[in-house]
């Protein structure tokens, strides 16, 4: 059985660093895009998927 799911970075905006891992299903086509705290900037910033 294949793994349905992959893993991928969240990679803040701002800054450029990568804070967050999450599961992604490994056929969506769109890349993920969610509001979290960003401890180096120390605020609520949006951070975007990135490839691990």
């Amino acid at each position: 059985m294949k793994n349905k799911e992959r893993h991928v970075f969240l990679e803040c905006t701002e800054c450029k660093n990568r804070n967050y891992t999450t599961n992604k299903r490994a056929r969506a086509e769109f890349k993920l895009e969610k509001s979290k705290f960003c401890r180096f900037c120390r605020k609520h910033v949006t951070h975007r998927e990135k490839k691990l």
